[in-house]
C-alpha cells in the first residue's frame, strides 16, 4: 500500500470530533428510550464488554462469570430504558436502567468491623496483685475471680460476634437486591481509541444488534434492525464501521491480509446494485468497489 497510507487515512476519516460533542449527539438520541434485550445482563456496573469489529466481539467465559458473581439484573426479553450514554477515551458505556450497581456511592462491602472487648480494669488490678501475691488462699480466689471476669468477656466477644454475623448477612441480602434492581450496562471497547464513526447513533446500534433489540428506531445512516434484504450499495461510505456495513449490506465473504503493518480485512457483499468489496483497516472501510455480477 505504500507510505501513503496513514496520510490518506487520515483524510478519510478526518479528526475525531469532540467528546462533549459527540457525546450528547448519542444521549439525545438514545438517553430515554425504551429497548428489550437478547440475553441476560449481569448486575453490575462492569456489565458486558463487546469488542466491534473483532473475531469475538463478546468474551462468554467472562460474561457467565458476572453473572455467575452478581446475578441476573435484566432478563432476556425484558424491557429496558437507556438511562445514560457515556463516551471515554477508548469506549463507549450504554447504562441500562440505572447503568448497574456498585458505582460509586453504592455499597460493596458486606464486611462489618467489631473489636474484641477489652480487658476490664479489674483485670487489670487482679493480674498485678496476682504476681505480689504470695498467700495461697487469696491467690486461689483472685485466681477464680480473674477467671470469671475473662469468661465473661469472652461471652461477650461471642454475642458481638453473633451480631456480627447477623448484620453481615442482612447486608449481604442488601446488596444482592439493590444488584437486581441496579440495571446493567455494555461498554463497547476498542483497541486504540474510539474511530470517528463509532461516534454515531449507527454504530451504536451496529454493534449491540446482537444483544439488544431495538424495535422500531431509526438513524440517519442505518437502520437499527437489519433489514430483510440488502439494502442499496450507494449508502456506503468511507469511515463507516464493518458492523454498519455488515447490518446494511448484510452476509459477506471475508479475508484477511497484511499491507505493511495493518491489518486489512476484506468483505465481499452481494447487492441488487451488484457486488461490493469492501476494504477495512482496524474496523473501518477505508474503499471499496461496485461492480456488476
Amino acid at each position: 500500500m505504500g507510505k501513503w497510507f496513514p496520510f490518506t487515512m487520515a483524510l478519510i476519516l478526518g479528526p475525531l470530533p469532540l467528546a462533549a460533542q459527540s457525546e450528547a449527539a448519542l444521549r439525545e438520541y438514545f438517553e430515554g428510550r425504551t429497548v428489550t434485550l437478547r440475553q441476560p445482563m449481569p448486575g453490575t456496573e462492569e456489565g458486558v464488554d463487546v469488542y466491534p469489529g473483532t473475531a469475538r466481539p463478546l468474551d462468554y467465559p467472562r460474561y457467565a462469570k458476572r453473572l455467575k458473581e452478581h446475578g441476573t439484573a435484566l432478563r432476556s426479553g425484558q424491557t429496558a430504558v437507556v438511562t445514560k450514554v457515556k463516551v471515554k477515551s477508548k469506549h463507549i458505556e450504554f447504562q441500562l436502567d440505572g447503568g448497574g450497581y456498585g458505582t460509586m456511592g453504592d455499597e460493596t462491602s458486606s464486611n462489618v468491623s467489631t473489636a474484641s472487648a477489652p480487658p476490664t480494669r479489674r483485670e487489670k488490678n487482679l493480674e498485678a496483685e496476682l504476681k505480689r501475691e504470695i498467700d495461697p488462699a487469696r491467690r486461689r480466689a483472685m485466681r477464680e475471680e480473674l477467671d470469671e471476669l475473662k469468661r465473661n468477656r469472652e461471652r461477650e466477644d461471642a454475642r458481638n460476634r453473633a451480631a456480627v454475623a447477623e448484620a453481615e448477612e442482612h447486608r449481604k441480602q442488601n446488596i444482592r437486591q439493590r444488584r437486581l434492581e441496579g440495571g446493567s450496562r455494555f461498554n463497547i471497547r476498542y483497541q486504540d481509541q474510539l474511530p470517528a464513526a463509532a461516534l454515531s447513533p449507527a454504530s451504536v446500534v451496529a454493534a449491540l444488534a446482537e444483544y439488544v433489540d431495538f424495535g422500531g428506531l431509526r438513524s440517519d445512516s442505518a437502520v437499527v434492525n437489519r433489514p430483510a434484504t440488502p439494502a442499496r450499495a450507494g449508502l456506503l461510505r468511507k469511515g463507516m464501521l464493518l458492523q454498519e456495513a455488515d447490518a446494511m449490506l448484510g452476509a459477506a465473504r471475508t479475508t484477511d491480509r497484511k499491507e505493511g503493518t495493518l491489518n486489512v480485512r476484506t468483505r465481499e457483499y452481494v447487492t441488487p446494485d451488484g457486488r461490493v468489496t469492501a476494504d477495512f483497516v482496524e474496523g473501518v472501510l477505508v474503499r471499496y468497489t461496485i461492480s456488476s455480477e
